[in-house]
């Protein structure tokens, strides 16, 4: 049986949000390649358990650091512990996020605000942060996370519909702009993916109840799985993938209108 080898053995990675979901799922799926990951949450419990249990059973090198990413000083102690603890980084996932979606009038201006910082302003900072030292290793890889909304937004869609719209253009221009530096960048376009998000939803029912007719809206017929999510990602960022850059992916099961 051929087998798909991605070459990210001794990759130092960086996921944002990696204490459950698809960061966890990433976290996981990296480890497992023998990557060397760093990964931050605000949950700093749930983060050194998920942190712990990967070290066992993979053997991986993982750095679980508590951080929140609308906070710039804490981003910057997060990559600065990252770089201390391995001297580069090589691949950076911003993953970081929760869905906010409301009636546009009842969005108010702290909200929109909480949500740019968290979908937008937090992945423009660890990209600033990370592209000067992916430029001296020579090149790297960035994925960032959104959603098919920010394609084609729904109605009662914001504030999400429009910060994920602006984190797929800031991928296109990054793409761009450090193509010559050997530095790839692309998103994910997320439709409906299991997640813990969803069993909160659930308030401790059925939450396969929950799956199931959400599942109704998707051509394929049920909801992705994170594990599906992380192998997507350990691809974008191999060097399989070399080619692919400036694009975004939707991640959906077909959902989407718009390509």
């Amino acid at each position: 049986m051929d087998t798909l080898e991605l070459g990210l053995k001794d990759k130092v990675v960086i996921v944002t949000g990696g204490n459950d979901g698809l960061g966890r799922a990433c976290v996981e799926r990296f480890a497992r390649s023998g990557a060397r990951v760093a990964t931050c949450a605000r949950r700093k419990e749930l983060l050194e358990r998920v942190a712990d249990q990967v070290r066992r059973e993979t053997g991986a090198d993982v750095l679980a650091m508590p951080a929140d990413v609308t906070r710039p000083e804490q981003v910057e102690a997060f990559v600065a512990a990252t770089l201390a603890r391995w001297g580069g980084v090589d691949v950076l996932v911003n993953n970081a996020g929760t869905s906010a979606a409301a009636g546009f009038e009842q969005v108010s201006d702290a909200t929109w605000q909480e949500d740019i910082e968290l979908k937008l302003m937090a992945a423009i900072r660890f990209c600033r942060l990370t592209i000067p030292i992916m430029q001296k290793r020579g090149g790297g890889v960035i994925v960032n996370v959104t959603t098919v909304g920010g394609k084609a937004p729904a109605p009662r869609a914001v504030p999400t519909a429009v910060t994920r719209a602006a984190g797929i253009n800031l991928t296109k221009g990054l793409a761009h702009e450090y193509a010559s530096a050997g530095i790839r960048v692309n998103t994910i376009c997320l439709g409906l993916v299991k997640s813990e998000q969803w069993e909160r939803r659930a308030k401790g029912g059925d939450v396969e109840a929950v799956y199931r007719e959400a599942a109704k809206r998707v051509p394929l017929g049920r909801m992705g799985e994170a594990e599906e999510f992380g192998d997507l990602v350990a691809f974008l960022v191999s060097a399989r993938a070399a080619f692919i850059t400036g694009t975004s992916i939707n991640f959906d099961g077909g959902m989407a209108a718009v390509v």
